[in-house]
């Protein structure tokens, strides 16, 4: 058993954790449609809208959750990674990142980031990790200098990093510069480290996807979905591993994942030089 270093939640002196219930939240949002119970009434108003305009959202969430677990194995038990660092993690579910990695490597080190006070109140209670390495960060990639500043206290960034953003970068609009952001992660990262990406695609049922961003703004932080040019752009200088960036359900697929036809998002895993 690996050296028990999870603290739940190293939060920022400076910034105390405050939950706001009254305006829906991304993460609270998610953990709706995944069925979970970490939700309020503005959350569940948002989601609700949301499947109105794009009733494939539900099945989409599956599918970005089958995607996290064959990237995450494939990584592990091909790559040989031992070390994730998984941005905008989202309340805990069923399959995250530190399940999936430990149990194929137990001694894998798994680093979760979020910027979310309900995360903060759950993740003692809720990810635990019974092998390897598991902790949960406060921090915001928007803040990328005191981010790594944190993450390098709690990973090797000698060794290889697979770095996680899923279904996190449509909360970051282009005036934020984040593909500025991410290049700035994978710049601090080594040789052989990771990125494993996923992103609702503004170019697959435009109209759909267009309605639902409308109504999640009107309730909650703006989202901006992208192209699949767009959401290619991220990977920039690093060598994408097949298929390329593709169709959530499409991404070396197996036989639990859902049809390719419900796919409203992008996605891609791709290693740095």
């Amino acid at each position: 058993m690996g050296e028990q270093w999870f603290t739940a939640i190293e939060a920022r002196a400076d910034r105390p954790a405050q939950l706001d219930t009254s305006t829906a939240n991304p993460a609270r949002v998610y953990d709706y449609w995944l069925g979970g119970k970490d939700n309020f009434a503005a959350d569940r108003k948002a989601a609700h809208d949301a499947i109105a305009a794009n009733p494939g959202i539900l099945v989409e969430v599956r599918a970005n959750r089958g995607f996290l677990g064959r990237a995450v194995r494939l990584l592990t038990a091909e790559a040989g990674i031992r070390q994730f660092l998984d941005i905008g993690a989202g309340l805990p579910s069923g399959d995250n990142t530190h399940e999936v990695a430990q149990r194929i490597a137990p001694d894998s080190r798994v680093v979760y980031v979020d910027n979310d006070s309900m995360v903060a109140a759950h993740a003692r209670a809720l990810l635990t990790s019974d092998t390897g390495d598991t902790c949960c960060l406060d921090a915001d990639l928007r803040d990328v200098a005191a981010l790594l500043d944190q993450t390098q206290q709690k990973l090797d960034f000698s060794q290889p990093i697979a770095v996680m953003l899923l279904m996190l970068l449509h909360m970051i609009p282009d005036s934020a510069r984040p593909y500025e952001l991410v290049g700035r992660v994978m710049a601090a990262v080594p040789s052989g480290s990771y990125l494993v990406l996923s992103h609702p695609a503004s170019d697959i049922r435009a109209q759909s996807m267009a309605e639902m961003a409308e109504l999640l703004t009107q309730t909650g932080p703006p989202m901006t979905a992208r192209s699949h040019a767009e959401v290619s752009r991220f990977f920039d200088g690093l060598d994408l591993v097949e298929p390329g960036v593709v169709a959530l359900p499409s991404w070396r697929p197996d036989s639990a994942d859902v049809p390719a036809e419900y796919a409203t998002g992008w996605c891609g895993v791709a290693r740095k030089p």
